[in-house]
């Protein structure tokens, strides 16, 4: 015997030789010993549950969005985190009151079970634990004899040697069965009562509770007395013990039963499937904000029920967080049907991008110094290899502020820009964005590009404008640095962050001061012309957004930034059918202001002064300014500038009346007047004036002056005032009317026009064919230098 004081080293040491010597001993019984506890040690599976388990989608406060089913047709979701209180205690009292004390069995109740069974002659009581319980789930579609249950108990032993009681008890409630395709506590609160877990009072925890006894047997809906009396035993077992206080009790009395499963949650459907691409079978919290998507689902539907009766029955949209890159909402389609791809994800598609990459061409212009904000841009009938661009208005403006252009989403600027810009230096720039879509050279897709040439994602697209606007603002918060994956992709999983890299000083890929003015322009987008019903915009609020429409109104856009969120819509048919009146404008753009809406009110961006620099420039070219022009100061992107000076001031000399130009040919020019005059080329000008009511046309010289610079025009046929009857050849057709113009210098363009009409353009030989209605028309040819000339004729 050891001494009473023996430390416990010294005695750990005895007990060590003790065993060492009945080792050598009983050397065989040792190895079988041991072979025993190693088998014993190994004998339950490292994964206890095989079984696939359904994809489930929580929103950002754990509510649930949506799942997927199971692979094998069941509704199993992954392992709960936790086992609510009031089903804890339900459960341990129906199946197992002395689970927390228990070594994994409970030799009392496996001897009581045995007698009652043999008295009655039949099994009528189980003896089981819930550990045991939990093994024999783990191993299903094993016969029931003895045996088998001999291997459960000692698994059961060996697992509650591995887990504590409150994992094995997270196994029971992730994996009992709880009628038909039913399985786990998640699931069953949401079929059966239609809540969360810890949302369930105590009768409903108690129903659920006594699920698991017979679930073939007991079913809500059916068997409706049995599992009544089976609830109310519990209840007054919990009322007994005095877990529940007597009103508690009588009131979960009278709480009814479930009669029929409810639907599953369907808040994000599309995030639901877009996630379980690469987490299938998992339990993710999402970034979704609950409330919004709730919302946004909403308004979503409300709009649907007009799209549809112009037979567009799909649309989509995101909201991101500027700041995290976070998806707020995501809505990949409309409550449509089948009939109308309603489980194709828009989100993710790639779709023909209309107008939607303009402002990205006009910042990387800023970018490049190679554009001014109120730089004027012509914006005439163009011709460029064959490619005639056409606004969507199919007027002219003859010429235009650069960010009222893009305000305006003129497609010729546009188009002309990107020719000035360089087709393929642009397409190479869309690559830093990681528009998987674009996925061509530049020569494949031309100078259609910027119009809708090329197709991109609604995830793509936002996510770039998103990175613009955290350029601007991670600017501002940092000593003027960038980061250098600014432009990255949005996140879906809660608690993942954005790793924007490491700080510096050189541009990511545009610069915050060309970001800032693209945004300027693109939030003065708050009056459009036209008769569309702009009730839906709120002109207070400082928004930049841009609307795009893709060739045969396939595709409606509209995406809008703040300082802390992007919201980007797409609207038209999935199958590709385009449907009159689809625009950005009319079909997209209601929909983005009801969403910000519901967003919170942001200020707006603060402008990067460290990125911008004065510079004078014309005040009403808007190029760099000269002596001949009344200039300004504006604040420009600080790099090298690349804009030309203005070279539409002219300076010219008048009479001492100022009603005509002079020369030396005319007159004396010590009493002349010298003056600057904003002077456009001919076919700019000719639609200029008509918009501008302050256009002044350069004085004529006098009569007597000598102009051999400005050559003279005039109609050869018809002459003004004909009365023209068109005629008609052998297949009943009326043959065109053929115009014909006599000009001094031939070479020199000329610019047709039928009742202020462009028609087209003659050089060296002057003649235009026209098919004109009948009636009065009138006729106007303008050269290059600006001289002009008018007919009007009677077509009968």
């Amino acid at each position: 015997m050891g001494s009473v004081n023996e430390n416990p080293q010294s005695k750990r040491e005895r007990i060590l030789l003790k065993i060492k010597l009945w080792g050598k001993s009983h050397p065989i019984t040792l190895f079988v010993l041991l072979g025993l506890l190693i088998a014993y040690y190994f004998c339950l599976p490292k994964h206890l549950f095989v079984a696939p388990t359904a994809t489930v989608v929580e929103s950002r406060n754990g509510r649930l969005l949506g799942a997927i089913i199971a692979d094998d047709g069941q509704w199993r979701f992954p392992l709960v985190d936790s086992v609510p209180k009031k089903f804890k205690t339900c459960i341990i009292q129906f199946e197992d009151a002395y689970f927390q004390k228990h070594p994994g069995f409970n030799p009392v109740s496996m001897i009581k079970a045995i007698g009652t069974n043999i008295k009655a002659g039949k099994s009528v009581r189980g003896g089981s634990t819930l550990t045991q319980q939990v093994i024999r789930l783990s191993r299903k579609g094993k016969r029931r004899t003895y045996w088998e249950k001999a291997i459960e108990l000692l698994l059961a032993t060996r697992l509650e040697l591995r887990h504590s009681k409150a994992e094995i008890l997270k196994y029971y409630a992730s994996y009992a069965p709880f009628g038909g395709n039913v399985v786990g506590l998640d699931v069953a609160a949401w079929r059966y009562f239609g809540l969360q877990p810890y949302q369930l009072s105590w009768a409903e925890s108690a129903t659920l509770a006594v699920l698991p006894n017979a679930p073939s047997l007991i079913y809500p809906g059916k068997n409706q007395e049995k599992l009544l009396q089976k609830r109310n035993r519990l209840l007054l077992k919990l009322f007994q013990k005095g877990i529940l206080d007597r009103t508690t009790y009588e009131l979960a009395l009278l709480e009814k039963l479930p009669q029929k499963p409810y639907r599953l949650p369907q808040l994000a459907p599309h995030a639901v499937q877009f996630l379980a691409k690469e987490q299938k079978g998992k339990r993710i919290t999402s970034t979704i904000d609950e409330n919004l998507q709730a919302n946004v689902n909403s308004i979503l539907k409300k709009h649907y029920t007009d799209l549809k009766q112009n037979q567009v029955y799909n649309a989509a949209v995101l909201v991101l967080d500027v700041k995290t890159r976070a998806v707020l909402a995501y809505v990949g389609n409309t409550p449509t049907d089948r009939n109308h791809q309603k489980d194709v994800d828009m989100v993710q598609a790639n779709r023909s991008t209309g107008s939607i990459l303009k402002p990205l061409l006009y910042t990387a212009m800023l970018d490049a110094g190679e554009l001014l904000p109120e730089m004027l841009v012509p914006d005439v009938p163009t011709q460029i290899a064959g490619y005639t661009p056409e606004n969507f208005n199919e007027d002219y403006t003859g010429a235009i502020e650069a960010n009222k252009a893009l305000a305006r989403s003129l497609n010729i600027p546009a188009v002309r820009l990107l020719q000035e810009y360089g087709l393929e230096k642009f397409r190479n720039q869309l690559n830093a964005f990681q528009l998987e879509g674009i996925d061509k050279p530049a020569d494949h897709y031309g100078l259609t590009l910027i119009l809708g040439g090329a197709e991109s994602s609604l995830w793509d697209l936002s996510k770039t404008y998103a990175s613009m606007a955290s350029t601007i603002n991670h600017f501002n918060t940092t000593s003027s640095e960038y980061f250098k994956q600014e432009f990255t992709n949005p996140i879906v999983i809660k608690d993942k962050l954005v790793d924007f890299g490491i700080k510096s000083i050189e541009k990511t890929i545009f610069d915050a001061g060309s970001i800032y003015l693209t945004f300027e322009a693109m939030k003065d987008v708050n009056r459009p012309e036209g008769n569309e019903s702009w009730e839906f915009f709120d002109s207070s609020k400082e928004i930049a957004w841009k609307t795009g429409t893709s060739f045969g109104n396939k595709d409606a856009w509209a995406i809008g930034t703040t300082k802390d969120h992007v919201v980007g819509i797409w609207v038209g048919n999935a199958d590709g059918e385009g449907r009159p009146n689809v625009t950005g404008l009319s079909s997209a753009a209601p929909i983005l202001f009801d969403v910000f809406d519901v967003l919170p009110r942001s200020k707006w961006f603060t402008k990067p002064l460290d990125e911008f620099a004065a510079m004078e420039v014309c005040q009403i070219s808007g190029f760099l300014a000269t002596d001949r022009c009344p200039t300004k100061t504006i604040s420009v992107p600080k790099k090298n500038n690349y804009v030309k000076a203005c070279a539409y001031h002219r300076t010219i000399l008048l009479d001492p009346q100022r009603q005509f130009r002079v020369n030396s040919s005319c007159a004396d020019l010590s009493q002349a007047h010298t003056e600057s005059w904003f002077v456009l080329p001919p076919l700019m000008e000719f639609y200029y004036k008509k918009n501008h009511a302050t256009y002044k046309t350069l004085p004529s010289f006098k009569a007597n002056c000598k102009n051999p610079l400005e050559p003279s025009l005039e109609f050869i046929y018809p002459k003004n005032g004909n009365r023209i009857g068109l005629t008609k050849n052998f297949a009943g057709n009326y043959n065109e009317l053929i115009l014909k113009l006599a000009h001094i210098e031939p070479r020199t363009p000329v610019y047709w026009y039928l009742d202020d009409r462009y028609l087209g353009q003659t050089s060296n030989f002057h003649e235009m064919g026209i098919l004109p209605s009948l009636g009065q028309h009138r006729i106007t040819a303008v050269d290059a230098v600006g001289n002009e000339a008018n007919i009007t004729i009677q077509v009968e």
